[in-house]
Order: structure tokens, then sequence, then C-alpha cells
């Protein structure tokens, strides 16, 4: 269904202002036996309580209340997701004779096998997405498949991430393999950061792209695959805080980052060929630090022809950096939301907290690390009301004397 303009929408909010009429109600029930022409000339009747949400989005907030906003959910896959549609679809397809098959087929025997149900996953839903991520398509036509170089045209416009295996640390009394993070600019191929880590997990990538933010300023886009860390809703949130498009490659397609991934191989032919002290995880991160700021950022590109973070430096002026904030820090935390009980206290993780205000019956986001409950900070509806303190029962028990 088309949208309704805001032009539209002003025509008829201005239309309950001028008609005959005592009371807003009755104004607002004339307006909505009338007949509105859109600016293509298509004629629309709208019923009274469409009118009178309007009218009083507009009291409230004016024009901009009354703009189109596009859904909280848009691009998420409610039900299925990409990955667990392949894995369905690779369960059946062995009992396809060679590529003798199409969707409607893969599709019902899906169903028949118990891979997908048809409330997860309609039969609509099921074509789309196999369309929109080259499910069905050989893996040799998707990894072979024609690619254009391209450059983003500014620093920060999009960074690219992705995770290497690297070499075998000391990890207490036994060796461990570290991963490496790391993001790079698209236009200016400078390193924003790269940290290597025991795990590949969420509070890693967290640590990591904060260093980056702080480092290097906010990205336009942050393009990344579809593993488990770069799809978790820790990373959706910063993201959607800091104002950064989150964006996934296509399934089965991890050569799409090509940058990151010649990076990755200059590090293991340039960096990991030298004799490094792989003593501690600290060590072997000075190391690389400063292998990247001195070797690999001051160097000249071959494709720039200039030094990336002399590029990089062209479009300072441009570049969105973090506010120097207390509260910085809690755009990295997770949120959950929490229903506050009558006596003012929730609970996360086990743990009873008081509200920092007289929030009882509300409906309030929690932001906290996950890692450590040192700090639980209380939001309602995006207004921070403040720190929340744990529950102290025996303090309760004596409160102090009225004066």
């Amino acid at each position: 269904m088309k949208r309704v303009s805001i032009y539209l929408k002003l025509r008829v909010v201005g239309a309950v202002d001028s008609v005959a009429g005592s009371t807003t109600v009755s104004r607002i029930r004339k307006v909505s036996e009338m007949t509105f022409h859109d600016e293509e000339g298509l004629p629309h009747v709208f019923t009274w309580r469409t009118i009178q949400t309007w009218v009083s989005l507009y009291r409230q907030g004016g024009t901009e209340a009354l703009r189109n906003r596009p859904r909280s959910d848009k691009g998420q896959h409610r039900k299925v997701s990409p990955e667990d549609l392949r894995a369905a679809i690779e369960s059946v397809l062995p009992e396809f004779r060679d590529q003798a098959y199409n969707k409607m087929a893969v599709y019902r025997r899906c169903i028949e096998r118990g891979a997908l149900t048809a409330g997860e996953c309609s039969q609509t839903s099921f074509f789309r997405l196999v369309r929109t991520y080259d499910l069905l398509t050989p893996s040799t036509e998707t990894v072979n498949k024609k690619r254009l170089a391209f450059s983003k045209a500014h620093s920060n416009e999009m960074w690219q991430i992705d995770t290497m295996f690297g070499p075998y640390v000391t990890n207490a009394k036994t060796k461990t393999q570290a991963k490496l993070i790391a993001f790079i600019d698209d236009a200016s191929r400078v390193i924003t950061h790269g940290e290597f880590f025991f795990s590949e997990n969420t509070p890693a990538l967290i640590k990591a792209f904060r260093s980056a933010l702080y480092k290097r300023g906010i990205p336009e886009t942050l393009y990344a695959d579809n593993g488990a860390i770069y799809t978790c809703k820790e990373i959706h949130q910063i993201c959607e805080r800091v104002g950064t498009l989150l964006c996934h490659t296509p399934v089965r397609d991890g050569a799409a980052k090509g940058k990151i991934e010649r990076f990755f191989r200059t590090v293991r032919d340039r960096f990991l060929i030298q004799q490094l002290d792989l003593s501690s995880l600290e060590t072997l991160n000075k190391q690389f630090h400063e292998w990247v700021e001195n070797e690999y950022n001051a160097r000249e590109h071959g494709t720039l022809k200039m030094k990336p973070v002399d590029r990089f430096a062209m479009d300072l002026k441009r570049i969105r950096f973090l506010d120097p904030m207390d509260a910085t820090d809690e755009l990295f935390y997770f949120e959950q939301d929490r229903t506050v009980r009558k006596d003012n206290t929730f609970q996360v993780s086990g743990q009873r907290y008081e509200a920092p205000r007289d929030l009882r019956a509300r409906t309030i986001q929690v932001r906290y690390d996950r890692t450590k409950l040192d700090r639980v900070i209380v939001y309602l509806g995006g207004e921070r009301m403040g720190q929340a303190t744990p529950l102290d029962l025996i303090s309760n028990d004596r409160p102090a004397k009225r004066k």
C-alpha cells in the first residue's frame, strides 16, 4: 500500500481547522466524509480515527511528527534467518539428483522433512530469501562470479570488518590460537583498529569496535559477513545508537569483503613472518599496533599512490567523532526492556535493582555491560533516567526519619 505523503496529511489536518463545528471531534467527523486528491490526482478518503491520529501528532510534534518513518524491524527476518534457511536447504538437497530441482520442490521437501514449518517461513518468504541471498546458486558460481573493483569516495563512508585466525600465543600454561578482529576504511585503506583475542565472541567484537570508534571516528556503514558475532543483538544496538548502517555480505560470499581479506594476506606475508614475541596476548597486540601504525598505515599504498593515513586525513573535516562524555561508554552496553515493580525495583541477571526515579509500573530500557554488572543505566523512552542501585533490603527496613 502506498504511504500517504506529508503534504496530503497537512492538507487533511488543515481542513479540520477550517470546517465548521463546535468541537474538534465534530470537525474531524466532517473531514472524514471529504475526498482529498494527492499530487498525482488520485482520490483519497480517510477514516476519522486516522485523521484524529494525525491531528494529535501534529499538535504534539508539528510537521516532523507527521513524516513517514521506516519500520523498526525493516531489513530484519523476524521468523527465520538466512543462515537457518540455508541449513534447512542443505539438509534436503542430497535427496535430489544433481541439480534436478526447483524452488517449489525444495520448499515442499523442507516442510515434509520438518526442517522448516509453514508458520516460520511461508512460500513467498522462502522464494524471496532464496532470491536475495542466492541460496540455491551453486557454490562455484557464487565464488567465481563477476566482480567490479570499487572504492568509496570519502573516508569513513564504509568500514569492512572480519576475523583472521592468527598464531598460537601463551595463555597461562597452554598455547591458544589468537584471533585478529580488524577494521579497514574502504576509501583510504587505513586500518582503523585491529586487535588479537583468544576468543571470537561478542565482548571481543565490542571492545575492538569501541577502540576503532574512539581512534578514527564513526563510519557511515559497517560491512561484515554473516558470522554469529556480526549479527548479534549488541552490534545492531551499537550501530543504531552511533548512526552506523550495518550491512552484511550475501550468504556464502565472504569474498565480497575483498579489502579486509587483502589486508589479512598482508598480515600473514609481512607481519607474522617476523620474529614475534608470543609470550602473551598483550605483547602480541603491542607489536601489531606498532606495525600497523608505523608500517602499514604510514607506507605508500600501491593503488592509492599515497600513504593511507594521509588519504584518511584529507576527509577529517567531514568525519564524526564520539563526544568525550562519561556516558559515551553506555553506547556499547547491552539493552533490554524491563517492567518496574510496584516497589520501584526490577531484576537484571538474577539481581534486583532500585530505579533511580519513581518509575513504578513503567516499561524501561536497561543498559549494562554483560561481562560485569558494575553499572546499570535506566532509560525511559530514549531519555536517560540515571544509574540504578542494587537493592539493599536491610537499609530499606530502616528508612530515614522525616524532619
